[in-house]
């Protein structure tokens, strides 16, 4: 099949959230250019407006819906559900894109923090998935990707809260996995290194001004492409994953890291 001709996506319903952030908003023209009908969430209106245009912009007969929503709220987890299935159908795609950052080295470390990041980046996932997931079990097929991170394969230094987050969603997505393979359902997830967006660059700065050097040196010498990942690459990535072209791709987590790993 051409992955991502514009109509390999048509007849899927698939949720994004997280879709104002960098990521999120690559995702989501990339799956709309494919065919599918859309449904963003994420807290800021106005983005998710200005989305939506762009989207237009590029793909004139999309079909996008947007739903603002907090997902740590569990009333609006199912609102968001509800009336995106009714605006679009059945949801057969789900992408975990939303996620913050947060937390220090452990001596600085407050219980708030560690359970505000906790319940964003990976509790209200999972509790998404649960509402979610009963839908794609009636439909006998889906497909799931979860944006981890490479921080949710390996500690970082000061990562405790945000690493622990990240690995706890690629526990999820291979315990998921094997679960949701029984019902037709493939869960995988995406697991980038540095990536070049608000929170990839704030990131990549902080240990910049760890070690006391320039932000491009630590990227040209952590990163053997000598640069970071655009959020068009992870987008391609999730998208592919959502297709039949990965069909017997389960349980993985995809890494995007410009070579960082085999340093």
């Amino acid at each position: 099949m051409a992955v991502f001709a514009h109509d390999a996506l048509k007849g899927e319903h698939v949720l994004v959230t997280g879709a104002t952030g960098g990521i999120g908003s690559e995702t989501a023209k990339v799956l709309a250019g494919m065919g599918a009908s859309v449904t963003l969430t994420g807290r800021r209106k106005h983005k998710l407006k200005q989305l939506t245009a762009e989207i237009h912009e590029s793909t004139p007969f999309a079909h996008v819906y947007t739903y603002a929503a907090d997902l740590g709220n569990d009333e609006e987890r199912h609102e968001l559900v509800q009336s995106a299935e009714k605006a679009c159908g059945p949801i057969s795609l789900l992408v975990n894109n939303a996620g913050i950052s947060g937390g220090g080295p452990v001596e600085q470390l407050e219980q708030d923090d560690l359970e505000r990041v906790m319940h964003v980046n990976y509790t209200s996932a999972v509790l998404l998935t649960q509402v979610v997931y009963q839908s794609m079990k009636q439909q006998k097929k889906g497909a799931i990707v979860n944006v981890t991170s490479l921080s949710g394969l390996r500690g970082t230094y000061g990562g405790t809260a945000y690493a622990g987050s990240k690995f706890a969603m690629t526990g999820f997505t291979h315990s998921l996995a094997l679960e949701a393979i029984e019902h037709g359902i493939r869960v995988n997830a995406v697991s980038p290194g540095f990536v070049d967006t608000e929170m990839g660059r704030a990131s990549a700065q902080k240990k910049a001004e760890r070690q006391n050097r320039s932000l491009s040196e630590v990227v040209k010498d952590s990163i053997p492409s000598g640069r970071m990942t655009k959020p068009d690459e992870v987008a391609n990535t999730i998208a592919f994953l959502l297709t039949d072209a990965a069909a017997n791709i389960v349980g993985e987590s995809v890494k995007i890291s410009g070579g960082s790993v085999l340093r």
